[in-house]
């Protein structure tokens, strides 16, 4: 009887190469994929999600993208295990990913889950303890398979049960990239953009835009954290944000998301970045946040300026002083 993995497919090397590994051995192989507002491994034109859609299409297999959603961000904001150096809650999310993926399992028909950690690479997730951590509380006891670090546990299930040949698996462990990428050479693994994965919660100077919206958000929502990744932030009032565009780019994708209510702040008199005040406003929020943004523009420090203010169902002209120094911009910066 032909035996199926379930894979955490993220694209990068390491999750690839376990793919390849189990198709070698004649395992079938359906590939999941979830996406995050805070994934730093893009390639030119596309993300991780389109990576690990190009390796299952290069592989000939099936591959389900789940967006992590609201639930995640309540595991970010309250990890039962803690951070790491920055906002990273690492053992959680992993916990939390194959939760997701034992709960898929069933619909997909597979026998065992199968991923790309390798023993040591990771400071947070991949330490002998936490890697079974992960495993006992994810209800994967036995049926998760580490393909690239394999030899460096105690059997599992398909080991013990003959389904894949353990003699075949690996004992990567350490976290140089050396082993997986003459691997790669040897089982003709190209192409691969994000050897090393990445998340920008693990970066410090992150982690407080993320704090921010936790601080300030009675309701969760995939759209606050979206654009953490876009323009300047900083903070109004307990309800109250603006976002100023540092590129045209930018300009049009905050216009983008833009909701009812929310309204745009703009120089009137010369070319300048787009403002995007959301939440509650008041004029005398419209004030500061049009001499945030003058700060952004050729306008002389001093001089009266007409702010063109924009929301969904009107329009409205603001004279404002730029007066705002570099220490008065930066109590409200995010």
């Amino acid at each position: 009887m032909k035996r199926k993995a379930l894979a955490l497919l993220s694209g990068g090397l390491d999750s690839t190469l376990a793919v390849k590994v189990m198709l070698e051995q004649g395992i079938e192989v359906e590939a999941l994929n979830f996406t995050s507002p805070f994934c730093t491994c893009t390639g030119k034109n596309a993300g991780c999600k389109s990576e690990a859609v190009r390796v299952a299409e290069e592989f000939g297999i099936p591959i389900k993208v789940v967006n992590k959603g609201i639930e995640y961000l309540e595991v970010v904001r309250n990890p039962k295990h803690g951070y790491g150096k920055a906002i990273n809650p690492c053992i959680d999310c992993r916990i939390f990913l194959l939760r997701k993926a034992k709960e898929y399992m069933v619909e997909s028909g597979a026998d065992f889950v199968i991923t790309g950690e390798v023993l040591g690479q990771r400071p947070m997730s991949q330490r002998r303890d936490t890697l079974r951590v992960i495993e006992r509380e994810s209800g994967l006891e036995g049926l998760l398979l580490r393909p690239l670090s394999a030899k460096h546990f105690t059997p599992t299930v398909p080991e013990n049960e003959g389904w894949v040949d353990r003699a075949k698996l690996l004992a990567i462990q350490g976290r140089s990239r050396k082993d997986q990428m003459e691997l790669a050479e040897e089982l003709d693994v190209k192409n691969y953009p994000c050897p090393a994965g990445g998340c920008m919660l693990t970066e410090v100077s992150f982690a407080p835009k993320v704090k921010d919206v936790f601080d300030h958000s009675d309701e969760l929502n995939m759209r606050d954290f979206r654009l953490l990744k876009l323009a300047r932030h900083f903070r109004l009032g307990k309800r109250t944000k603006l976002l100023v565009g540092r590129n045209e780019a930018e300009n049009n994708a905050l216009t983008a998301q833009m909701h009812p209510g929310e309204a745009t702040v703009r120089w009137l008199d010369g070319s300048s970045p787009l403002g995007v005040v959301m939440g509650e406003i008041s004029p005398e929020i419209l004030e500061i946040a049009g001499k945030i943004v003058l700060r952004y523009t050729k306008a002389e420090n001093g001089m009266s300026c007409t702010v063109k203010v924009n929301r969904s169902d009107s329009e409205e002209l603001l004279s404002v002083t730029n007066t705002y120094s570099e220490p008065e911009i930066e109590q409200f910066r995010v």
